[in-house]
């Protein structure tokens, strides 16, 4: 197949990954010819593409290509990806973020591909917008949805958000997990002891992780109110943040404010390849952002045997089975949270039962080259469809 990805931008994110994981499975494992073509990443997450050397990928950058609405750039870049594709000759256009999923969807639609797909990583309104801005985002995307031939979403709550919101009807959607290379988790105990003498942790140390930008809507201030009732009552527990934003000023200070500045460990910025090394430091891990798709940390640290705590948003309840692999509890809520880690953090004997649990059931669910075959396979019966194959 001739198949070109097209991706706002290629920052360290986990649709990103995704996207670049899908891209050379399908160069590597089936032999297609395959193209990405994205926006320029910028950003302070970092450009994914300048983690990794992907020689045999072919990238073709749009500077037109980017996150905000601009109408007189977006349509620049529409025109500029339509005749890349119709140069290109594309059997498959496959989408991802908002912005390079409407202008990308426009432009397929246009030159009549055969096979035009769209994967919904986490729906571009929720209920933190303002009304108008949400009733816009969800216009288009309605009006993008009819310019595609199916909608893949990385988790069952993203289907159901966008059906409620009349996006399409659900028998356009399929869920197909977002991949992710498991082996370095399935093996992160590894790193666990180099990992926390790094970090200068000590053995009775029992350390709560949570992997996230430092940006609005990860929910950071929640844990930061929960952090001072669980410290009181278990002094051993420290918390450690991996990644950064640009709210990390603003934490940093909220933290010494309260007091709790020797508790609080800080990785900043690091490249996906890192990540099991830091989980491999944790007891558990903590998901209080307020929306996501499917937050790849939940499955990240299952994957390497460590119980998880989320709020019950969007796909978290996919994963995280209460009493089972960890704990799912209401959104915002600290009690509740105080609470999960607390129990967690005297009881290793139910850390180990729900790592377990968790990384038998994510290992099969979760390897980028099953989420690649069962995307392929859809591009193939899209195209029987259209009677291009």
């Amino acid at each position: 197949m001739r198949i070109v990805h097209i991706i706002t931008r290629m920052i360290v994110g986990g649709a990103q990954e995704n996207t670049r994981f899908n891209c050379l499975d399908l160069l590597r494992i089936y032999d297609d010819e395959v193209s990405l073509i994205t926006g320029p990443s910028l950003g302070a997450e970092g450009s994914l593409l300048d983690k990794f050397s992907d020689p045999d990928l072919r990238v073709i950058e749009i500077p037109e290509l980017i996150r905000s609405i601009r109408p007189w750039t977006d349509f620049q870049a529409y025109r500029r990806l339509r005749a890349i594709l119709k140069d290109l000759r594309p059997d498959v256009v496959h989408t991802h973020s908002a912005k390079a999923g409407i202008v990308g969807r426009a432009a397929a639609w246009s030159l009549k591909i055969p096979c035009v797909v769209h994967t919904v990583h986490g729906a571009p309104f929720h209920p933190y917008q303002p009304w108008l801005a949400r009733k816009s985002f969800q216009a288009c995307e309605r009006w993008a949805a009819k310019r595609c031939h199916k909608l893949i979403s990385v988790a069952d709550a993203m289907t159901d958000l966008l059906v409620q919101a009349n996006v399409a009807s659900r028998s356009k959607f399929q869920t197909i997990y977002s991949g992710m290379d498991i082996e370095p988790f399935l093996q992160a105990e590894r790193f666990r002891d180099s990992a926390r003498a790094e970090l200068g942790l000590a053995a009775e140390d029992i350390v709560v992780g949570k992997i996230a930008r430092l940006f609005n809507l990860k929910g950071h201030e929640y844990l930061l109110d929960a952090a001072p009732g669980i410290i009181e009552k278990n002094p051993n527990i420290k918390f450690l943040l991996v990644g950064d934003g640009s709210l990390r000023a603003s934490i940093e200070q909220s933290i010494s404010s309260k007091g709790l500045s020797k508790h609080f460990l800080f990785t900043g910025l690091v490249p996906p390849t890192d990540i099991p090394k830091w989980i491999s430091a944790m007891d558990m891990l903590v998901h209080v952002s307020l929306r996501e798709g499917l937050a790849r940390a939940l499955p990240q640290a299952l994957l390497a045997g460590k119980p998880v705590i989320s709020y019950d948003v969007d796909g978290a309840r996919e994963v995280v089975l209460n009493q089972l692999t960890g704990f799912l509890i209401p959104p915002k809520s600290i009690d509740e949270l105080q609470s999960a880690i607390l129990q967690l953090a005297s009881d290793p004997s139910l850390r180990a039962k729900m790592g377990s649990y968790g990384q038998s059931r994510c290992s099969e669910i979760f390897d980028h080259r099953h989420m690649t075959r069962e995307i392929r396979e859809l591009y193939q019966r899209v195209l029987e469809q259209t009677g291009a194959k």
